[in-house]
């Protein structure tokens, strides 16, 4: 199994069974050893016929491991480039690999599977689709300047998408294959790149953008990192990343040329 991002993008292929889309669910980990493996059987349970990547962006654990011992094409990153920088080599894979669509799942446990088919029905009507926690499933909640980052951001980004947004630094979502053209050449790895600064790439490219409600669940190993001083923080980041990524420019892949 490939080990390595080249080996990655144009190694050997696990093929899903016969559907009428391909799906590629892609797994960004950092040091997940201890739930990685549960998180990709139950993708695999809960996604059958869906191929599973996991990116081991730069782990000093033994997450590559668990994880292909669970079952999952592994790409192993020679150092930590962040969930933007590993997502951006999953999609590259499946542009590669001619997948129809990539289904983002995080590595903690903290999005269930349960909800991929959900996400993959909606992106009929859309290129992405955000598996929203504040749409009225389930009980997720954040408080002080965090959430008022998160009410911000999603105001902002409904009006360009012109569609209601709640939870626009989900990373729980699905592309389909003008999208993952696109997250290809210009998927970003800085701060909040890969939620906010994705969105507006997508909506800026013509990409229309939408939601489901999905329900989250705590963290199944690791300890969650925010405490007022660093959602003060996230707040001043938020705002400084949406107005970076409303500022630049992406030129659109002539590949999308060829995209239905």
């Amino acid at each position: 199994m490939p080990e390595t991002s080249d080996s990655c993008l144009y190694g050997e292929r696990v093929h899903p069974a016969a559907s009428s889309r391909r799906v590629l669910v892609v797994v960004p980990a950092f040091n997940e050893q201890s739930s990685v493996g549960s998180v990709v059987r139950e993708i695999a349970g809960q996604a059958r016929g869906v191929d599973i990547l996991v990116i081991d962006d730069g782990s000093t654990d033994h997450t590559a491991g668990m994880a292909r011992q669970a079952g999952a094409v592994v790409c192993q990153l020679p150092l930590n480039l962040g969930v933007g920088g590993a997502m951006r080599v999953g999609f590259r894979y499946a542009v590669e690999g001619g997948y129809d669509a990539v289904v983002q799942v995080d590595a903690d446990g903290q999005h269930d599977p349960v909800h991929i088919p959900e996400l993959l029905e909606a992106l009929d009507g859309s290129d992405v689709v955000i598996g929203a926690r504040f749409a009225g499933t389930g009980e997720y909640q954040v408080r002080g300047p965090r959430k008022w980052a998160m009410r911000f951001l999603a105001f902002v980004l409904s009006r360009l998408a012109h569609e209601r947004l709640t939870d626009v630094t989900s990373g729980y979502r699905a592309a389909n294959r003008r999208a993952m053209h696109i997250f290809a050449a210009h998927y970003p790895a800085e701060y909040l790149g890969d939620t906010v600064e994705s969105l507006v790439i997508a909506l800026r490219s013509g990409c229309t953008v939408t939601q489901v409600p999905v329900g989250m669940r705590a963290r199944t190993a690791g300890m969650p990192s925010q405490n007022p001083l660093r959602s003060t923080i996230y707040l001043a980041r938020a705002i400084t990343a949406l107005a970076l990524a409303l500022v630049r420019r992406w030129p659109v892949p002539r590949a999308l040329e060829r995209v239905e």
